[in-house]
């Protein structure tokens, strides 16, 4: 099979992360007999200083016309810390989403038998969670009207009929290849948008008869999701939700340097990690490359590649269970590996497997 890749690595810890994760889809390429090509191209701050615009129109173009996306991270901390600046990082992320028509996020939550004592929540919680969390990605609130002045501000929570219904198609075909049960996430007690997404679920759920579907506050599934993450199969839910319930899924594993995700829709999918632009850690070595490996797992399984995915999946368990690790992860008095390390680990694995 012949890959052409656009590579957008973004800021702060995102070009460390970069290099890791198309070393390793390079050796599986390799190993496996494709071809791959790859085509870089700016986004966030690194866009803005150097032309202006967070998603210029030559990334457009570059990542409509691969393959597949790999990108990393965006946001840089002289933005976060100006609430007035009129360009920001995030909004280039916002803008490739959109107009490559990417409406559902995937996110898998899964843990690591070695590393259940990093989760924050007892080991006996989270062993064996594994659930998907499917966010709908080009609606709400991130995307609705909005308004602000010195003293009222608003943003627009909008959903349509064609919105919901797609995104909620996605969730329960996912349902369907995995445990057949299916969480539908709102706050329908309260919003007029997630009595919309409660009312079309439900018309809809008669036609996935195998499906369990049960509907669930945002602020019961949170706490749901800390209680007894194992009840989760498949969870779905809007755009603000699942940005906050994604991120809360990364206690279960351990840490959010180890779950990746996958974003599907009208165009070309990306494939990235969960996790923000750390720019603390960035150039320093420490960062931990697994999450941007895993992504390029979930780029090969999404062309049906499955042995090229299971493999890098084995090589990742593998180095975590050598205890190749970066330092938020490693063990107490461990052998001290950096980015370029785990990912070359990583790498020798697939050449040698």
């Amino acid at each position: 099979m012949n890959f052409k890749v656009a590579v957008l690595p973004g800021d702060g810890i995102g070009p460390e992360i970069s290099v890791q994760g198309v070393d390793v889809m390079t050796a599986v390429c390799e190993k496996f007999g494709h071809t791959v090509s790859y085509e870089y191209a700016l986004c966030g701050a690194d866009a803005i200083d150097k032309v202006g615009d967070p998603f210029p129109e030559e990334t457009f173009q570059i990542c409509k016309n691969a393959d597949a996306v790999l990108f990393s991270a965006v946001g840089d901390p002289k933005f976060d810390n100006n609430p007035t600046a009129k360009v920001r990082p995030e909004q280039g992320l916002l803008a490739m989403r959109k107009k490559l028509g990417l409406f559902a996020n995937i996110r898998p939550v899964q843990t690591f038998k070695c590393l259940l004592h990093k989760s924050p929540l007892r080991a006996d919680l989270v062993d064996g969670a594994d659930f998907l969390c499917i966010r709908e990605l080009t609606g709400g609130m991130y995307f609705g009207e909005k308004y602000q002045d010195n003293d009222k501000a608003y943003d627009t929570n909008m959903y349509t009929r064609p919105e919901i219904e797609r995104i909620l198609k996605v969730g329960f075909e996912y349902a369907m290849k995995r445990n057949k049960h299916l969480t539908v996430v709102d706050k329908a007690n309260v919003l007029a948008s997630s009595r919309l997404w409660r009312q079309i679920a439900q018309e809809m759920a008669p036609a996935y008869p195998e499906v369990t579907t049960d509907y669930m506050y945002v602020d019961n599934a949170a706490m749901r999701m800390i209680q007894e993450p194992k009840f989760f199969d498949v969870m779905v839910t809007e755009n603000t939700f699942g940005d906050i319930l994604t991120d809360e899924g990364s206690c279960i594993s351990g840490s959010m340097g180890l779950l990746p995700s996958a974003s599907t829709g009208e165009s070309t999918p990306v494939f990235e990690p969960i996790h923000g632009s750390w720019p603390q850690a960035k150039g320093l070595n420490i960062a931990n490359p697994l999450a941007q490996i895993l992504s390029v797992a979930m780029l090969f399984e999404y062309f049906d590649c499955k042995e090229e995915g299971a493999l890098i999946r084995k090589a990742v368990d593998a180095s975590l269970d050598a205890c190749v690790r970066t330092p938020e992860i490693q063990v107490a008095d461990g052998a001290k590996y950096g980015t370029k390390e785990v990912g070359a680990w990583v790498v020798d694995y697939i050449k040698r497997a």
